[in-house]
């Protein structure tokens, strides 16, 4: 790929990833949700009540955003922390009937930026853009957590 090109591409995937997070925002305001929120809930409707840690781990992000953001979405009343018994510094976290009740809501909201996104797009092409992004995540995390030389 020359220069001009991995330009190109770096400024079409943060336009991307600019529009996607400004839709979500737009959409997600009604519930008092934002692109950097709905995250947490979608993942704790797959796995409820893991630690602040572990849900810190499975979204990537740091310990301090997920600590900055659960406290947001307690304060919303989206979530409820209780202290793990079997480690008395950890939280486990776990939805709100609150939460429960707009994910579905969200899905589709989601779901409606998707079918946008890949409305010209065929079955096959779906299959090799996750593909691709798959393989440029793992390489990103790698490179993030080993702070290699390119």
């Amino acid at each position: 790929m020359e220069s001009e090109d991995i330009l190109s591409f770096i400024k079409l995937n943060s336009w991307i990833f600019r529009t996607t997070q400004t839709y979500l925002d737009r959409v997600l305001k009604k519930y008092d949700l934002s692109s950097g929120t709905y995250p947490y809930l979608l993942r704790l409707n797959h796995h409820d009540g893991i630690s602040q840690s572990q849900l810190s781990q499975e979204l990537g992000h740091d310990k301090a955003m997920t600590a900055r953001t659960v406290c947001r979405l307690v304060d919303l009343g989206y979530l409820r922390r209780e202290k793990d018994t079997a480690n008395y510094r950890a939280n486990k976290i776990y939805l709100t009937p609150k939460a429960k009740s707009v994910i579905p809501a969200v899905k589709s909201d989601i779901n409606k930026l998707s079918a946008v996104i890949t409305a010209d797009l065929s079955d096959e092409e779906k299959a090799i853009t996750m593909s691709s992004l798959t393989k440029i995540h793992s390489k990103l995390q790698d490179f993030t957590h080993h702070k290699e030389e390119l």
